[in-house]
């Protein structure tokens, strides 16, 4: 059974066809996440239309900008309505690429991760050049149930993140990137998991990304570590189920 743990399947072209395609490759869990308003509804519905996709409700730091306050409350408001639905928070956390901004971005990170806390579900965590920002607030915070998505901070960071006890998620493109390959060479299977981040980071250096691609991933790590892809399999799915279904 495979497993994608991050895309955007709200923005792939062709989303029947992506998850009939997903289905043939073996894929039993499609987790597409919100970044916006308007994007969590549609990722509630397309949980409730394919039995595959599982839901995580969040706000992109970059999104969650141009909101007022009150329309963040209100947004906390209906995840909380709509926790039996979700799986996850996500994809929520910290970008300092596009943005200088940190105070207003990291108080709105506690606002999600303390929803998380209080509804007992994992965070999908963005960190994009503020990956030490995101740890220390999750870190702060007590935060159990974690998953780096993408992570592209230095190796020191990767193992205190693993020393955590979170997760770090492998995308597709570690097919052709060293930063994600040294991780999943270098981190203990036990706290990896793998991803697609579909529509982006094709395997390939392709347009057009989407969740069947997560194989790449598995049997890149499969690759790096010299253990078998049915190994790999099974470990991913047993961290998978430690992290969103044990109580």
């Amino acid at each position: 059974m495979y497993i994608d743990v991050h895309c955007h399947l709200d923005l792939c072209k062709n989303i029947s066809s992506c998850v009939i395609r997903a289905r043939e490759e073996g894929l039993r869990i499609i987790v597409t996440n919100g970044v916006n308003i308007d994007n969590n509804r549609r990722v509630l519905e397309l949980s409730s239309k394919y039995k595959e996709v599982k839901a995580a409700l969040g706000m992109y730091p970059i999104d969650a900008l141009k909101l007022k306050d009150k329309e963040i409350e209100e947004e906390i408001d209906f995840i909380r309505a709509n926790k039996n639905k979700i799986v996850a928070i996500g994809e929520i956390g910290l970008d300092l690429k596009e943005t200088s901004e940190i105070d207003r971005q990291r108080a709105i990170f506690i606002k999600f991760v303390e929803l998380a806390l209080e509804i007992d579900k994992p965070v999908i965590v963005h960190s994009r050049k503020a990956e030490l920002e995101c740890i220390e607030v999750l870190e702060k915070l007590k935060a159990k149930k974690v998953i780096m998505h993408c992570f592209c901070g230095k190796f020191s960071l990767a193992a205190r993140i693993a020393k955590n006890g979170w997760f770090l998620s492998i995308p597709a493109n570690v097919n052709y990137t060293d930063q994600f390959q040294n991780i999943a060479e270098k981190i203990d299977i036990k706290n990896l998991l793998c991803e697609t981040d579909a529509p982006y980071l094709h395997p390939l250096k392709e347009k057009n990304n989407e969740p069947s691609n997560v194989v790449y991933s598995y049997k890149k790590i499969s690759e790096l570590k010299k253990i078998s892809l049915e190994k790999i399999e099974e470990k991913i799915e047993e961290n998978f189920k430690k992290l969103f279904l044990v109580k």
